[in-house]
């Protein structure tokens, strides 16, 4: 990353495009904690976070989704949400009660109530994206980190992550997305900011960086320009 500014909203969905490479998933690793910054400062909240670790994070509010969905392969859904419940925030929860929240939060995502309790190598992709949209929130996250949360998904099902996108924001959630579906992220985002080669060449709304002619020359293409 290459002095990257960027300031996200309370309440926004804010957009991350760029083409392959462009740093994007390192950006969000930066921000969760994944990966260390060699300069510069992420704050969270007016809170210098730059230094803290993965758990202490999460308390504050912050989650990731991944862009391979596998995670926690041996056990259930279930299971993995309620590790969310139980350890992602400051709450003390009981078994049970986690046992409760997890069955919550799946049925928010539209998992079928029947995959629930199987290994998780056992659900196909959707299957896996809503289960770990799920874990995401049953830390009950601030700020929610989506990385290509859509893709791989059929049209069908890209219209319903967009509509489980929405309905998170709408309870609070701020959002920090990436997606290189164009339609998904267009229709989304209230801001997109755009990186390559791991600097910032634009930020704006939907309807300025689709006729960005930097943008168009380094990642849509004249296909996008509207």
């Amino acid at each position: 990353m290459n002095s990257v500014d960027l300031t996200i909203q309370p309440g926004e969905i804010l957009g991350l495009v760029g083409p392959n490479g462009a740093g994007k998933s390192t950006l969000l690793n930066l921000i969760s904690g994944i990966y260390r910054p060699d300069s510069g400062g992420i704050y969270f909240e007016k809170e210098d976070i730059s230094r803290l670790s993965l758990n202490r994070l999460c308390k504050k509010g912050i989650a990731k989704t991944f862009q391979h969905a596998h995670s926690f392969p041996n056990l259930s859904a279930r299971e993995g949400v309620m590790i969310s419940a139980l350890y992602g925030n400051g709450r003390k929860l009981t078994l049970d009660a986690a046992r409760k929240e997890a069955g919550e939060q799946l049925a928010a995502v539209g998992l079928s109530q029947e995959k629930w309790d199987i290994p998780v190598t056992n659900l196909n992709l959707i299957e896996l994206r809503r289960s770990q949209l799920a874990r995401a929130l049953a830390s009950h996250p601030k700020l929610l980190l989506l990385d290509e949360l859509t893709t791989g998904l059929n049209p069908s099902e890209g219209k319903e992550a967009i509509r489980l996108i929405r309905e998170i924001r709408d309870k609070g959630v701020t959002i920090l997305i990436i997606e290189h579906v164009m339609r998904v992220i267009m229709g989304l985002s209230d801001r997109i900011v755009v990186l390559d080669h791991g600097e910032k060449i634009a930020e704006g709304t939907p309807a300025e960086i689709a006729v960005d002619p930097h943008v168009i020359d380094s990642y849509l293409g004249e296909r996008y320009a509207f």
